[in-house]
């Protein structure tokens, strides 16, 4: 940690933002011999990744699934060799038909959402045949015009077979159709090569064994760049050589160049001179389609594992089992709305579960507000629609010696901790160019990647 007492500072590259596009931009470009300051608001590292102890287990209380499809994460999960679990197989299964409960299996839920999903997606790989690839054709453009509500209801599904396709995208977007860009869909989708099936268990089956502090734990552990938490940045000026950070506490940081790593929901309130592209912060205003929260359950043991579907319209979307003990078990469970529950008032989240049943008996309930925290105002990134078309070039562009890196902005996972990490690459490679004119030399140690 650096002495507050040094008000003034130089290095080559300053990272604003200690999640994991942060960390690892800071990794790659110090193994360039860069010197690298990292400036962590919070008083941990990992961002929207955040694995904290409570409920008697440890808990991810961000990010958490992962899985070797996405191609980023798991070259990170196979370098510091981390171990990868799973919760319990659902025995049992819940949704919606109108106010009225269906109870079957896990096998007659996806059967009863595939002939919709299978519809809905058909277009997938005429419309994203490239996914690793920023949006080009003229279809794209077209599409991105429309909201999945806009497409669901196209399908003209009976009730039973709509209430359960929605409930499901419900839980992909954490927030209300309405306003989630069915071009996300397709793009998570193309990514897993036009299968929905393979796009569901990516999206929500896999996570790190030992948490995903384990992968913030082994990434700033391979870094020599100075790791500075409880470092709020004000204000940043620019011109075509250099920057200056202004820190809260006074603290001045003068960089050749700079990495904002923050979400696309706070990025526009940053001092930022002379001001970031009209599309970043256009981007900003308008906010992410994701406005939801995530809650862990302790409840009563022992039960058979279990998952639920609802809608938007109820406090609680998804729930579902990730941990099972002898007397207890963990729920973790999302809702649309951020405003309609409180992760951790314990009755509410009781009343919450009751739409699908009323014998679980709630122990103790934790989660965070990430809607309300400061230093993200957003959960994981689910578009509007449009936002793609009109906003993603621009807020992947670099702005002089500013450059931008965020899970918010990849091309491929835009939202998971793969699309984190490609993105931070991208960065560090552009940066590794400008201020490594001979950059092929310099290559990362052990993983044959020259940036």
């Amino acid at each position: 940690m650096a002495d507050s007492a040094h008000q003034h500072q130089e290095a080559d590259v300053v990272v604003v933002g200690g999640g994991i596009a942060g960390l690892i931009t800071a990794r790659e470009l110090s193994r360039t011999g860069l010197s690298v300051v990292v400036l962590e608001a919070r008083d941990r590292l990992g961002g929207r990744v955040w694995t904290d102890h409570r409920l008697g287990r440890d808990l991810e209380i961000g990010g958490t699934w992962m899985h070797w499809v996405q191609p980023h994460v798991w070259a990170e999960i196979t370098r510091y060799g981390l171990s990868v679990t799973r919760g319990p197989r659902a025995e049992q299964a819940y949704w919606l038909a109108g106010d009225r409960v269906r109870t079957g299996t896990l096998e007659q839920f996806m059967e009863l959402i595939d002939p919709g999903m299978r519809r809905l997606l058909a277009d997938t790989m005429n419309i994203v045949p490239r996914p690793d690839l920023p949006p080009a054709s003229p279809e794209f453009a077209n599409i991105d015009r429309y909201s999945v509500q806009d497409m669901l209801d196209r399908l003209q599904l009976s009730e039973d077979e709509y209430q359960a396709n929605e409930a499901a995208w419900v839980g992909h977007f954490n927030g209300p159709l309405t306003e989630g860009a069915f071009i996300t869909a397709l793009r998570w989708t193309a990514a897993t090569a036009g299968s929905w099936h393979l796009m569901h268990e990516a999206s929500a089956v896999f996570r790190l064994a030992d948490g995903t502090q384990s992968l913030v734990a082994a990434i700033a552990a391979d870094t020599t760049a100075e790791l500075r938490t409880g470092a709020e940045v004000s204000r940043i000026e620019h011109d075509t050589e250099r920057a200056r950070v202004h820190l809260s506490d006074g603290q001045v940081i003068t960089a050749r160049r700079v990495v904002l790593t923050v979400p696309q929901n706070i990025l526009g309130d940053l001092a930022v001179t002379p001001p970031l592209n009209d599309g970043k912060l256009a981007a900003s205003r308008e906010k992410a389609a994701s406005q939801g929260v995530k809650c862990w359950i302790r409840v009563r043991g022992p039960i058979a594992p279990f998952f639920a579907y609802s809608s938007a319209a109820h406090p609680l979307s998804v729930v579902r089992t990730e941990y099972l003990g002898d007397d207890d078990a963990v729920l973790v469970a999302f809702g649309a709305d951020s405003t309609r529950l409180d992760p951790n008032d314990r009755d509410a989240v009781q009343r919450a579960l009751t739409v699908w049943r009323d014998d679980l008996d709630v122990l103790e309930v934790t989660g965070h507000d990430w809607m309300s925290d400061q230093y993200s105002q957003e959960t994981w990134m689910m578009h509007r629609p449009n936002q793609v078309t009109r906003y993603l070039g621009a807020q992947q562009a670099a702005e002089g010696v500013l450059h931008f890196a965020s899970s918010d902005i990849a091309n491929l996972w835009a939202g998971f901790i793969d699309g984190a990490i490609e993105s931070a690459l991208r960065a560090a490679r552009d940066i590794a160019t400008e201020l490594h004119p001979d950059h092929t030399s310099y290559t990362a140690a052990g993983s044959g990647t020259t940036i």
